[in-house]
Formats: C-alpha cells, sequence, structure tokens
C-alpha cells in the first residue's frame, strides 16, 4: 500500500517575503536612478521600432523601460543564455517594463530557421512573454537593413566614413597595437561623394567579396583599439534566412546592434563584458545618428555584467556546436549537453532556471559558479512540487 506524504504548496508568509524580494545589484540601481530621474520619461512610443521621425508621432512610451534579449540564431540556447533571458526578461518585469525578443541575424551564412524556432521554444519554456499592445512577434535584425544602409550613407555624407580597398592583412597591420598607434589608409582621405559612389557600387554587386570594406572615420591613434576606424559594412554573397538574396552587403554586428537598440527605443541594453570595449563606438554612433535626426534621443546606454562560468560545464556555442556537428553527442537535445533544451530534457524545471539566475546575482566581476548550486536550486524547487509515498513491497507479518 502507498501512502503519500502531503507537500504544501503554500509557504510561511516569512518564506514568500524571503523569495519574493529581489536582490539588489548595479543593473537595479542604474534602473532605479534612471526611474527616479526620469531619464527616459520624454520618450515616445510609435507602436514599433522606426526611427526619430517615426517615435515623433507616438505616444508617451507605456513602458517604463525596455530591455532585449538578442540572439544571434546560430545554434541551441544554453544554460549561459538562460540567465540573460532571466535578467532581462525578469528587469523588465519587476520595473513595469517591456523587454524584446530581437534575432541578431546578420551573418547569413551561419543563420537558419531551426535555430529562430528553438530560440522561440526556449525562451516561452522558461514562462517569459516579448508580446506587446500592437504586437506579438520577435523582432528581426534584418529587418532594420534599409535604415542600416541609410545610416552607413549619412555617415558617408557627413565625413564620417569612407570605403577602403586594402587587403585584410593591410588592415590588421595598419590598424597597430596596444603599444603603436594606427597608420591612416591611404583611402581614408576621399571626399565623401567619392565614398559615396563607391559604397552604391559595393550595394550593386560590383566588387568581389572582401574587395573593400566601408569603415567608420574615428581616430587611429585612439588607445583603444575599437575605434581605429573599424568597418561597419562588409561585402558578403551569401543568401539570407528572411531577406534572400536582396543584399550583398551586410552590417557588421558591432554597428547593427547600437541601432537595432534605438530604432526599438531601448533604454538599458545589457550585454556580457567581452562588449565593454565596443561601448565607446556604441556611444560614437549614436551621438552621430542623433545629429543626422535619424534616430532619437535619449539613446540607449550598453551596460555590461560577468558572463556566467559554471564548473564542469562548457558554455561555448561555437564547441558546443562542434560536439553535435561530429557526433559526439546525440543532438542539441542531448541531456548531457548544457542546452536549455538539454536540460529539459533531463528533467530541469523552469522555475529551478529562474531560481538559479537569481541566486547567482549579477555583477561585473568573473567568477566561477559551483555546479552543485544549479542542481541545489533544482532540488529545491522539486521539494515545493514532487510527490512522495511510502510502500513496503515485503510484508512481514509480525503477529
Amino acid at each position: 500500500m502507498t501512502i503519500p506524504t502531503p507537500v504544501s504548496s503554500k509557504a510561511s508568509p516569512s518564506a514568500a517575503i524571503a523569495e519574493n524580494a529581489k536582490a539588489s545589484n548595479f543593473l537595479r540601481q542604474i534602473i532605479e536612478t534612471d526611474l527616479e530621474k526620469g531619464t527616459y520619461a520624454s520618450r515616445c512610443w510609435g507602436g514599433s521600432p522606426g526611427d526619430a521621425a517615426h517615435h515623433a508621432k507616438g505616444q508617451s512610451d507605456p513602458a517604463k523601460i525596455r530591455t532585449r534579449f538578442p540572439p544571434e540564431p546560430n545554434g541551441y540556447l544554453h544554460i549561459g543564455h538562460a540567465k540573460s533571458i532571466c535578467l532581462n526578461f525578469g528587469l523588465a518585469r519587476d520595473y513595469v517594463g517591456v523587454c524584446h525578443l530581437r534575432f541578431d541575424d546578420t551573418n547569413p551564412e551561419k543563420e537558419d530557421t531551426e535555430y529562430v524556432n528553438s530560440i522561440i521554444d526556449a525562451v516561452k519554456w522558461l514562462g517569459f512573454d516579448w508580446s506587446q499592445p500592437g504586437n506579438s512577434l520577435p523582432y528581426q535584425a534584418s529587418d532594420y537593413f534599409d535604415f542600416m544602409y541609410r545610416a552607413a550613407e549619412y555617415l558617408i555624407e557627413a565625413g564620417h566614413a569612407y570605403v577602403d580597398e586594402q587587403t585584410p592583412e593591410q588592415m590588421r597591420v595598419n590598424r597597430g597595437d596596444f603599444g603603436k598607434p594606427g597608420i591612416d589608409s591611404p583611402y581614408r582621405s576621399r571626399t565623401p561623394t567619392d565614398n559615396l559612389a563607391r559604397f552604391r557600387q559595393m550595394r550593386d554587386g560590383l566588387y568581389e567579396d572582401g574587395a573593400m570594406v566601408l569603415r567608420a572615420k574615428i581616430d587611429m591613434g585612439s588607445p583603444n583599439i575599437n575605434m581605429r576606424d573599424p568597418a561597419i559594412y562588409r561585402i558578403r554573397r551569401a543568401t539570407h534566412h528572411n531577406t534572400g538574396d536582396k543584399w550583398c552587403i551586410y552590417p557588421m554586428y558591432t554597428f547593427a546592434h547600437p541601432i537595432e537598440d534605438a530604432l526599438e527605443q531601448i533604454t538599458h541594453s545589457i550585454c556580457t563584458l567581452e562588449f565593454e570595449d565596443q561601448r565607446p563606438f556604441y556611444d560614437w554612433l549614436m551621438a552621430r545618428l542623433i545629429e543626422g535626426a535619424l534616430l532619437a534621443s535619449p539613446p540607449p546606454r550598453q551596460y555590461e555584467f560577468a558572463r556566467l562560468n559554471l564548473t564542469y560545464v562548457i558554455t561555448s556555442k561555437r564547441k558546443l556546436a562542434q560536439l553535435v556537428y561530429d557526433h559526439k553527442v546525440s543532438g542539441w537535445d542531448d541531456p548531457r549537453m548544457p542546452t536549455i533544451v538539454g536540460l529539459r530534457r533531463r528533467g530541469y524545471t523552469p522555475e529551478a532556471l529562474q531560481l538559479f539566475a537569481e541566486r547567482i546575482g549579477v555583477t561585473k566581476s568573473d567568477s566561477w559558479i559551483d555546479y552543485s548550486t544549479l542542481e541545489g536550486c533544482l532540488r529545491e524547487t522539486l521539494e515545493r512540487s514532487a510527490h512522495r509515498g511510502f510502500a513496503v513491497l515485503n510484508p512481514v507479518k509480525l503477529v
């Protein structure tokens, strides 16, 4: 006979308070300061992503903040992405805002609709929703390609960008290093008219892949190498999963990413620490496009946090993909994989991953999280919902 042991679904008042209390961190402090100062209170929302003129026609933005989760659809999401999902969607929920799901699909050679569908499924399974009044679909960076091209032409006309015909090796050498300033490209002094003509020829497919790139004109002597005239457009003949063969030039991620945030009126653009050195370019680009009245003000701001390092776990999408392609595992959902679908198949619950993300917190310093912390979060969530029972399989008669 099986006698179930009751498990109470109601926590004590003190436990409920502790569970609902959100530990403060530097991101929450930034958001609370912005809300107190009304940093983004003047923003308008045009009902959909758009340029400055589009949003100027809209109403006051009903969202107090706007965050985003912008994965590249080139693989399945893993435990590190789960932390970012919980962080961005959680902050938007807690501060009466909206979190956008956006596919950063600017690299046509590595992206696929299979990965797009898997990302949508993972976010929904974790318990989050990106829908808002007037729109229930995720955004795609490729939907902004027309505006990105327009922004690139504006930078050329304003003297902030030029077409460079150096070889990749020449550009690498002339960029310098941490101890040596860069050298100006021989094509840097071209007139805006000449640059614009060549850029349009790039767009029209008159040059081979890699023959030239469009570079921002900033400062080849900057101590930050990322500010030494970074490439912002390249020639790449590849069929895109969303735009097909419309384009043979594609924006670089560092150029596309700030523009996507601005078009969507993102307030707090949260990413991992490897993008910290890219923030000056982010701010430079926002300032130039606001000067040209292409984007609305105030611009989004980028903030960085330390990525998840979990003991005994690989969180590199490239390395995980290699395991799949080399048939070392049965697929992205192999229970041994740290992907969200793999964890789900292993028996992890959305509540466990949310608790894990909340418990490990957010910092700006790299650290390692012991795997037992993740396992403990699973045990803790199952403790409240798992049914238990006692049974005597071979009873012994005592009387």
